[in-house]
Parts: structure tokens; sequence; C-alpha cells
């Protein structure tokens, strides 16, 4: 079954994590000792409703203080597909937490307050999702019972957030407006008779019929090398394979290719998928490959297609979500976790601090505190194989380690 990872974004109080709850509800994908637990915990605290929020927030101090601290990944599958939502904080200082939530998304949804409109975090939220290459993202605007649902304020808060998408930079994006009421259910999952005046899909409605082929850049294949496999059996004693995980697009028997980073020749011999024979490996599968000539592949090498090659250089330009205390400065020195392969890496230049609310950058920076996001050039002690980060979000991607802590201290996306 296909799997859809959904990021979602949201400022305090904005009913987030009810709105999650909410779809668990309404697609009765909560257990029946959570249900017990939600139903008993709204009765002590006095709510005449179900605090859905108690569903996602799994921290005591976020059930405490009714916000989201850390990222939550909730699972839920409906008769279509399988759902991945990743729970992100919406407060200035977890900025580095939306980050993480949303890079491995494939979709996005936005809460916006239907009486507070859009706001200095409803851009942040935006920002991050445009600067990660979030294809699909649902503006929901929430909270509408609160606002007698009325179109007007609905058109309105469309139409100010229609003026921040024309500060993006990414216009490869389809945006969707969607009023709902997460508390009563208005739109989430089932269509509701309290907004006439809206036409469109319900949010489960909507993400049901996001199509993969319009969320992914389809069409460079890239495939890691993470184990080789040599089977010491007499039946298979001459057996060579390359097992790993396609990103990207499709390999197939036949394909000419080239492993890097030795640039040697060679052709697609046969799939295998445990034990079975494929014609074609998809993205995202993981599968063994053999080659038609005996030549040296090692893990971490890479298997592309020939004239498809990404970049070799020892050096790039990134934009960097820095997520350490320590701060960040000029010749620092990190591990960038580029795929499989780790690389040694000074940091050579500080190009400027963007502010991540579209209100400009900062081109005198001496180094980068916890959430701030730069561009910032790398020089490594090895060439790695690389691809813009808006053309192959996986290839384009990597993280920072200190060598003194092993801590991972920062997240980077390849210009």
């Amino acid at each position: 079954m296909e799997v859809l990872k959904i990021a979602t974004a949201g400022s305090v109080d904005d009913g987030k994590s009810t709105l999650i709850g909410r779809i668990l509800y309404d697609t009765k994908s909560l257990t029946t000792d959570k249900l017990e637990a939600i139903e008993k915990t709204s009765k002590q605290r006095g709510y005449d409703y179900l605090d859905f929020s108690l569903a996602t927030d799994g921290l005591v101090a976020e059930r405490e203080q009714g916000i989201t601290i850390d990222v939550a990944h909730i699972y839920f599958s409906t008769a279509k597909k399988s759902y991945i939502i990743a729970d992100t904080p919406g407060h200035v200082e977890y900025t580095r937490n939306m980050v993480t939530g949303a890079s491995t998304s494939q979709a996005s949804i936005i809460l916006i307050d239907a009486r507070k409109g859009v706001i200095e975090q409803t851009n942040r939220h935006f920002f991050i999702n445009n600067l990660l290459r979030v294809k699909d993202i649902v503006v929901a605007i929430n909270k509408m019972d609160l606002v007698d649902y009325s179109e007007e304020i609905y058109n309105k808060i469309k139409a100010d957030f229609s003026e921040l998408m024309n500060k993006r930079d990414y216009q490869d994006q389809k945006i969707t407006f969607i009023p709902v009421s997460a508390l009563k259910g208005d739109n989430v999952v089932n269509k509701t008779d309290k907004m006439p005046w809206y036409e469109g899909q319900t949010l489960l409605e909507h993400l049901e019929e996001i199509d993969k082929a319009d969320i992914f850049n389809i069409g460079t294949p890239r495939f890691p090398v993470q184990y080789v496999i040599r089977p010491k059996t007499e039946e298979f004693h001459d057996f060579r394979g390359y097992a790993g995980k396609v990103y990207g697009g499709n390999l197939s028997v036949g394909d000419d290719i080239v492993v890097l980073p030795s640039q040697t020749k060679s052709k697609i011999k046969d799939i295998y998928f445990y034990d079975e024979k494929y014609e074609t490996a998809s993205r995202r599968s993981s599968v063994t490959i053999t080659l038609e000539n005996d030549i040296n592949v090692s893990r971490g090498d890479m298997i592309v297609k020939d004239g498809d090659l990404p970049t070799i250089d020892k050096q790039f330009t990134a934009n960097v979500c820095w997520m350490d205390s320590t701060q960040l400065t000029a010749g620092s020195k990190y591990i960038v976790q580029h795929g499989i392969n780790k690389v040694l890496a000074k940091v050579d230049t500080i190009h400027h601090k963007i502010h991540p609310d579209y209100s400009g950058i900062d081109t005198e920076v001496s180094g980068l505190g916890v959430n701030d996001i730069a561009s910032i050039t790398f020089k490594l002690n090895k060439p790695i194989f690389y691809d813009q980060f808006k053309n192959h979000r996986t290839n384009g991607s990597f993280i920072l380690i200190d060598p003194q802590t092993n801590n991972t201290v920062g997240a980077g996306f390849i210009q």
C-alpha cells in the first residue's frame, strides 16, 4: 500500500494536535484503551467535549502545557493509503524540530486559526515548507466554528496567504485551502453542512487523492550501495550482488550504468527482491542488483544511469539549519553524512543568515546559533556525488555531525 508522509505546522493553540486526533478518531484509528484514556482525562478536566490533542501529545510537559514540543510520528491507514503524520511544534524556538519533520515529508498541513488569520509564525511555517520543497500543501483554516463559519473571514485569510505565496522562490507547489473545525469535525474526515459555500473536498479526501507523481521528482535514479552480497555457498559461489535502495527514479535490467566514484561503466544484469527477479526496480524499492561484468563496487559507492551523473566535487554550498547550542563558525570542522558516506568538512564561508519569515537576510554573520538558517560553503577532504536539493531531495540533503561529541548538529540542503 502507498505510504504518504505528512508534516504539520501551526502556531500555539491553532488546534494542530486536535486536528490529528480528530482524524484518528473519525477514521477509527484510535485503540480502545487510548479512546478511554481521552474520555477519562477530558472528563477530569471538566470538558464537555473530547480533547483529541491527548491522542498525539506524548510528553508530560506537552500535556501539562497544552503545547507540542517534540516531533511525534503518528501512523494510521485507510482503504486507499497508509499515512505517517509528523506532528511538529510551531514555536520559534523549535524551528529545528519543524525542519526535521518536514525534511522527509511529501505533503504538509499548515494550520491557521480563523480568529487570528495569517500571523508571523504562518510566514515561518510556509517558508520552511518552501525551503524543503514540499510539493503539496494544505492550508487548513481551523476553528471555523468560532467565527460562525464565516465565508468572508475564510476568503480574507485565503487572500492574505496568497500574498505570502508571491514571496516564495519555489513555484512548483500545489496549495489547497480547506475550512475546518477540528473540534467539531467539520470538513476533516466528514463533509459538513455548516459551510454550504465551500464546495471543495474534506481534508482526508484531499490526502486520499494526492498522486505520488505530483509530489516526487521522478526521473533521476540514484542507487547508493549499502552492502555487497557474496554468499559463501556452493550454489551461489560466483554471485556478487549490490544491495541498496533506489531513490529518485527507476532502474531496469539492461540499463547502462556508471559506478561512482570510479566512473566504471557496466550494464544491469538482474534485479532481485529476496529470491524473486524483476525487470524494473521502482523508486524507493529496496533491491539487490547484479552487473554484467565483474567490476570493483564497494559499500558507499553509487550506481547511476550512464549520461545522468550527479555533481562530483569536494566543495558545495547549502542552506543549513543549525540545531546545536554551540555556535557554528567559519573554519569549524564537522563530519558531513551524505547518504551512507561520511566525509570530513570545513566551514569555508558563511554567506548570509536567512530570516525564515521572508523578512530578508543578514550578510554580517560571525556564527550560527540554534535554529538559525544560513547559506554556507563547505570544503571536503574527498569528493561526494550530489544533486541540488530542488532536483533530488534525497541526494541533495545531508546532516552535520560534531566529531567531538558525535551529536547531529545541523541539517543541510544543497543549492
